[in-house]
């Protein structure tokens, strides 16, 4: 029985063991900071709108934004925002960016499919018909909807900005897979394609996207270089928007609710000196 025990222990060692070595491994994202971190941060419009742009140019050939319509960028807080236009789908910028697409509709009179221009109330359009589409144009890998990517991933915008400036060249010694991509901050187990020294397997996974930013790449209407560093930047701020286009009123509400709590604490305690002062305690 102790023999058995002991055997028992040694292979729950061993299985602990090949699963901690399997874990799946990657960079800590880096830092950045951020013009909406903090309780009083607020987005940049400006970068808000380089931001949309890389998505559009570069970004929205594979991902699709399944939960943003084209007046949420009219919104207030949002992109294009002119207080001008209290309803988004007036916004003059928001229905010409909506009119470059073509949508499928149905003719009311003769049940035909036809197309027609976008509307700020359609929703971002996908950039393939269906999965089967999508995956065979990406190697068989499924592009993720970044609708929600920001808020979807440990690390937010920091993962998403270090995820899309950490391409580079593979570690020597690190067989890549046809048709993918090392990156250190994107999660995998490298220890099946790694030839060194088994204690200093590299952190980080293949992803099957390839570097999409380049400098230059895309051209800002407002003057900034477009440098990789720039672009994922301002697209990771575009998706953190997109994630949660009510940040800023969120914070202005949590900071309204603070001072009226502080200022009624405030009353609270000089009403209680007023009234008790006469009495003992």
């Amino acid at each position: 029985m102790l023999r058995k025990g002991f055997a028992l222990a040694a292979l729950g060692l061993a299985l602990v063991a090949g699963h901690a070595m399997a874990a799946t491994t990657e960079e800590e994202p880096k830092s950045v900071e951020w013009s909406f971190k903090g309780p009083l941060g607020k987005f940049d419009q400006a970068q808000l709108q380089r931001g949309y742009k890389v998505y559009r140019e570069v970004c929205s050939a594979c991902h699709a934004m399944e939960l943003m319509s084209f007046r949420n960028l009219g919104q207030k807080g949002g992109p294009f925002y002119d207080e001008k236009y209290k309803n988004a789908n007036d916004n003059p910028y928001v229905k010409s960016i909506a009119k470059d697409y073509q949508f499928d509709d149905i003719d009311s009179e003769t049940g035909d499919t036809v197309k027609r221009p976008g509307t700020s109330a359609d929703r971002f359009p996908h950039p393939f018909p269906n999965e089967p589409a999508a995956r065979a144009s990406n190697g068989g890998a499924l592009p993720p909807d970044l609708s929600d990517m920001a808020k979807a991933r440990e690390g937010g915008p920091d993962y998403i900005y270090s995820l899309l400036t950490g391409f580079g060249h593979a570690p020597a010694g690190l067989t890549v897979p046809a048709g993918k991509y090392y990156n250190p901050y994107f999660p995998g187990d490298l220890g099946s394609f790694w030839k060194g020294d088994a204690t200093k397997v590299p952190v980080g996974g293949f992803i099957g996207m390839p570097p999409p930013l380049a400098d230059n790449k895309v051209t800002f209407d407002d003057g900034t270089k477009s440098t990789v560093d720039q672009q994922a930047k301002d697209v990771s701020a575009f998706l953190t928007w997109a994630a949660e286009p009510k940040m800023e009123e969120r914070k202005a509400f949590g900071l309204a609710a603070m001072i009226y709590l502080l200022i009624f604490s405030g009353l609270l305690w000089f009403s209680y000196k007023k009234i008790w002062k006469n009495v003992a305690h």
